[in-house]
């Protein structure tokens, strides 16, 4: 691992969080719309999804920023950021879909392949950083947690 560098890793940090920031900001009120439709069963409240987000945006932020802060395998390196932000636009596209745009279909299909990136994602930053790729395992969980709601919610909509 190279020297710490705090600036960078707040970039990566605040890039995480402003894909999330950005998103909700361009979903529009997404309260009302979940206020409206028919809940699945083991829905959380709405107040519960910005926070459990904002500490899952901090954790991809900080562990991409260990995969990019090495100069181990180089190769490994450049794939695993490269999922990174696949998925981190996967991610960004997927409260559009569902909030902005109310296809409840295509946004269980967006979770599901959000799933997936993550997957991969994880198995790429476990190549470089065994840690960093640790550090996405609530967010797996969380998105094994939101495709369920997402695919319910189509199902009973």
């Amino acid at each position: 691992m190279n020297k710490f560098k705090l600036t960078d890793l707040l970039i990566f940090v605040v890039t995480a969080e402003l894909t999330g920031a950005v998103s909700a900001l361009i979903s529009g009120d997404f309260t009302s719309f979940y206020a409206e439709i028919k809940q699945p069963p083991l829905s959380p409240p709405a107040w519960i999804f910005p926070v459990v987000w904002a500490i899952l945006y901090a954790l991809m932020g900080i562990s991409a920023y260990m995969v990019w802060n090495t100069n181990k395998k180089k190769k490994d390196r450049a794939f695993a950021l490269k999922v990174y932000f696949a998925q981190l636009a996967v991610n960004f596209s997927w409260s559009i879909i569902f909030f902005r745009f109310r296809l409840l279909g295509a946004a269980a299909v967006t979770a599901i392949i959000l799933m997936l990136l993550v997957v991969l994602m994880i198995l790429a930053f476990s190549r470089v950083r065994k840690f960093a790729a640790k550090l996405n395992i609530p967010y797996l969980i969380w998105l094994l947690f939101a495709s369920y709601l997402a695919a319910a919610t189509y199902i009973i909509n």
